[in-house]
């Protein structure tokens, strides 16, 4: 056999290989949901939400002073309550549509405690970059020249390290997220006022701390935006690797730590069983007992979490 019969033997074991896998579901399991019209109502809500976020936004930067003489520096209570009230007014008008995340930081959050699959947070990042793109763009085009400026690009003060600036999106993006969580807890009977307020809030807060620092991103798509329309990556990487991280930490923590769910905690405890001595152990599976009525197999059985828009309008 020659080289040519060999990789065409390959080549025709590869498709039948990849042909057999789309065959057994997998394709459709993973992207279950995805094609309805609520879904992408929900997507191209994203889009809108972070178009006009981002336009709003980093059009508070703007410095209109710019090239006269002594022109007096941005205002920095003016940009965060900008970005705060904007990010408040998104969510509030598409939560109930999409959950309002409008950034990847928050998506992520929602896929890693399974409240979004992770098919679908890739068409809703998809969704925020280019809404992002498209709001920056819109904005450079009727901002005039001579004042854009750095056009809202963010990047790490010259006076600290590029470490030390990723530190801060973590933290400040951490704030966000765990706020996100903390507000739309449907476990919690404490709940008053606006959810989408504190979210805006809490956006505010991350700016008036962190602008000085990093330009304060806290959503990788709102620095990705206007990166893109200006062609300026210049330490562009911790504006995602920072909210991201910030983001999962928070998610995680409340999730799992200080507010599990309580069906996670049921599991939790038929996974761990005291022993004679009263230290837990980790029990096999077949050694797990379940008190009769405790569960309802008939119900977890029909229950499919992506059977509904139930994962996609997860509130933020």
């Amino acid at each position: 056999m020659n080289a040519n019969t060999e990789r065409a033997e390959r080549a025709r074991r590869c498709c039948r290989s990849f042909l057999t896998w789309c065959n057994s579901g997998s394709i459709m399991v993973a992207f279950k949901g995805v094609w309805t019209k609520d879904f992408w109502r929900a997507v191209s809500a994203e889009y809108v939400a972070t178009l006009i976020f981002v336009f709003l936004g980093v059009g508070s930067t703007i410095n209109w002073h710019a090239g006269k003489e002594n022109p007096p520096p941005a205002d920095l209570v003016l940009i965060s309550l900008c970005f705060g009230l904007s990010i408040a007014t998104m969510v509030q008008c598409f939560g109930h549509i999409s959950g309002g995340h409008i950034n990847p930081a928050v998506t992520a959050a929602m896929v890693v405690t399974r409240k979004l699959s992770l098919a679908k947070a890739f068409f809703y990042v998809v969704a925020q970059c280019l809404g992002a793109v498209t709001g920056a763009g819109l904005l450079y085009m009727v901002t005039p020249a001579k004042v854009r400026g750095s056009f809202g690009v963010n990047d790490v003060n010259s006076d600290i390290s590029v470490g030390h600036g990723l530190l801060v999106e973590i933290i400040i993006t951490f704030e966000l997220v765990f706020t996100v969580f903390a507000t739309c807890d449907s476990k919690r009977t404490d709940l008053g006022g606006s959810a989408a307020l504190a979210i805006g809030v809490a956006v505010a807060i991350g700016h008036l701390f962190g602008i000085p620092y990093t330009g304060a991103s806290m959503n990788p798509a709102r620095s990705f935006g206007p990166a893109l329309v200006t062609l300026t990556f210049t330490n562009h990487w911790i504006y995602w690797l920072g909210p991201i991280l910030g983001g999962l930490l928070a998610a995680g923590l409340y999730e799992y730590l200080f507010c599990p769910d309580a069906e996670v905690k049921k599991r939790l405890q038929q996974v761990f069983q005291k022993d004679t001595s009263g230290k837990y152990k980790e029990v096999e599976a077949d050694e797990v007992t379940v008190k009769p009525g405790s569960v309802d197999v008939e119900k977890d059985e029909k229950k499919d979490p992506y059977n509904d828009m139930g994962d996609v309008l997860s509130s933020v």
